[in-house]
């Protein structure tokens, strides 16, 4: 495959034909440089509560597969429409008979399976709030601090977990003993639960259609908490407005999943707003099939991924960039895996970071060698406080990062701030605030409405908004250096990711009121060690220690400050550091994003030693 892809010209090859929505957009420039970008196309009408398109797909396309799930056995488990309704509705019976409100949510502390979906849409029918919570604060954290914390902010009516024997911990440490606690299975005996199969014994009463006739669009569907850049995780609330207004903008904006049902085989953790709200509610809104994917972008896990998408060919693949790249070598080694991944694929989606240029190309290449058609890569932009799709791009792109432009029913507001354009959204799809803090809440939004998110952005072309717009960092992790010049913190993470791929996995950039830049680099140990051609039993310090990986690193430092414009983009040095960030310090998020501040600050020790008047052997420098 590989002297296949060499001979292979992507650019040559016709694009795979694929029906997506316009990208022309309104602009208003005000005096005082305020930019306001609105699509100048209505958003269509949409439904008043997300399950009214459960009980359309049931009766429209009672037989077709929604949910799909591995069974012990490795069969698929499958639910159609119908019988998806069917069990919801038992459970909603369930739920009404107990004490649970919009002041007693359902707290569900596992991850994405079939129960997980079941209980979600049940809450929902009914007009209960559900909060899905990142597995690792249950299961990886070691004092359960986080989950501590929003369960007392949440105080749930109900948890659930679907088995109870690896969040017996987690359970016994944070719940109080007068909630119930439902799970699938392995009860524990110092904690009395309730089996999830009693709650589908339940017989449906007038009960449960006097309840979901009640849910409004104002009602709160589900409570997404989000790491934040400080302090312990915050809860966003997601309104059913929220919701089915940011479906119909994705239905605009990727026309072809209204044409033809969608099809995923998909990972992202439902506690997040891309996987949860995003993915699954674009399978539901438009009547597709959903299965569950068990594997993750990570060693170990990523196998059963290949191994689903042996099976089941996918009509859309969205994914966060590390998932793509982690992707590459089974793709690159399995003509079988190729023919079916791309067999009915129409799109391929990235969001959460920049996509590397090496893995888009690589990515094109494999498809004109295998269908002898290029696939669409888009992008979008959003935020767990916009159900998340805010921005998104529906044509070609040559470059990865363009996030495209307003999606129809969201107004963009573009602040200038300190040199850039902070970007500030106003829709019906935006949240109304914070779970219990109204201090939050106010502070979120300005005094014309609209949401702050923190991100800035730059035009591709500012005389041609309809060229879409770049990512250009977070406001907050933007820095001076001791000269007063202003360091894209953002901006030169990504441009030094990218340049080191594929041996570093993230960076925090370094030099608050410094004279020069530095880079705390995680790296990706399993690709460092291939370099260095060290065996699986050597330690990570082992790995990062050797002379050509560090010679490597070094050539690679002093390629990108060549192609540097100055003080404020050119890394000067950087440490490798063999500890992965932590989740209990707050310095990653379960999806893996980086929280710089939190790395600068445990870290402290490092960055002195990067700015040493004597270099430590750990430095790697520029000039050397």
């Amino acid at each position: 495959m590989a002297e296949a892809m060499r001979e292979v010209k992507a650019a040559d090859a016709p694009l795979r034909p694929v029906r997506l929505g316009p990208a022309d957009v309104l602009l208003d420039r005000k005096a005082d440089g305020t930019i306001l970008l609105r699509s100048p196309h209505k958003l269509e009408a949409y439904p008043d509560r997300l399950t009214q398109r459960l009980e359309h797909w049931a009766g429209a396309a009672p037989d077709r597969v929604f949910l799909a799930q591995r069974a012990a056995d490795g069969s698929w488990r499958k639910l159609t429409y119908a019988q998806t309704l069917s069990q919801v509705r038992s459970i909603a019976q369930a739920l009404l008979q107990r004490p649970l409100s919009a002041e007693r949510p359902i707290a569900i502390l596992s991850g994405n399976d079939i129960e997980h979906a079941l209980l979600g849409l049940a809450a929902m029918m009914i007009g209960v709030p559900y909060a899905p919570i990142s597995v690792p604060y249950s299961l990886i954290s070691s004092d359960f601090g986080k989950l501590k914390a929003i369960i007392e902010i949440l105080t749930p009516g109900l948890v659930f977990a679907a088995d109870g024997k690896p969040f017996a911990r987690a359970l016994e440490a944070t719940v109080p003993r007068d909630v119930e606690i439902a799970i699938t299975a392995n009860p524990q005996a110092e904690r009395p639960a309730t089996l999830f199969a009693d709650l589908l014994t339940a017989k449906p009463t007038a009960a449960v259609e006097a309840a979901h006739a009640k849910v409004d669009p104002d009602t709160v569907a589900k409570i997404l908490f989000t790491s934040g850049s400080t302090g312990y995780p915050k809860g966003v609330i997601n309104t059913q407005r929220m919701l089915c207004s940011n479906q119909a903008m994705i239905c605009t904006t990727l026309a072809f999943i209204t044409d033809e049902p969608p099809v995923l085989v998909d990972w992202p953790p439902w506690n997040h707003t891309f996987g949860g709200n995003h993915d699954f509610g674009m399978v539901l809104h438009n009547g597709g099939s959903f299965y569950i994917d068990e594997g993750k972008p990570l060693p170990g896990a990523i196998e059963a991924t290949v191994r689903n998408l042996r099976e089941i060919a996918p009509t859309i693949h969205l994914n966060v960039p590390k998932g793509f790249e982690t992707l590459l070598p089974y793709l690159r080694s399995d003509a079988a895996l190729r023919q079916n991944f791309f067999s009915q694929l129409k799109v391929l989606f990235y969001a959460g970071a920049g996509l590397a240029r090496h893995v888009w190309d690589e990515l094109q290449q494999m498809a004109v060698a295998t269908t002898g058609e290029r696939i669409i890569f888009l992008s979008s932009l959003g935020s767990t406080e916009t159900a998340p799709a805010a921005l998104a791009r529906t044509w070609e792109s040559e470059q990865p990062g363009n996030i495209g432009v307003p999606m129809r029913g969201v107004e963009l507001k573009l602040v200038p701030h300190d040199g850039k354009l902070e970007a500030r959204y106003k829709g019906p799809n935006v949240t109304p605030g914070y779970w219990r803090r109204p201090d939050l809440t106010k502070e979120a939004f300005d005094d014309e409405g609209f949401y702050k998110m923190g991100d800035a952005l730059k035009f591709v072309d500012e005389s041609d908004p309809s060229q879409g717009l770049l990512f250009d960092g977070r406001l907050a992790e933007d820095f001076k250096l001791a000269s007063g010049t202003w360091v894209s913190a953002g901006a030169l993470r990504a441009q030094f990711v990218d340049h080191c791929a594929p041996l570093v996995r993230d960076a925090v950039i370094a030099g608050i009121n410094r004279d020069d830049i530095a880079a705390l680099v995680f790296p990706d140990v399993e690709a460092c060690r291939r370099l260095a051609g060290l065996g699986a039993d050597a330690s990570p310090a082992a790995v990062l220690a050797d002379a050509k990986l560090r010679g490597e690193f070094r050539r690679l430092l002093n390629a990108l400050a060549r192609q540097s414009t100055g003080g404020s983009t050119r890394i000067c040095r950087m440490i490798l550091m063999a500890e992965p960030p932590s989740l209990d310090a707050g310095e990653a998020t379960d999806k893996g994003s980086i929280n710089q501040r939190a790395v600068l600050t445990r870290r402290a020790a490092l960055v002195e030693e990067l700015y040493a008047s004597a270099p430590s052997p750990n430095v790697i420098a520029i000039g050397e």
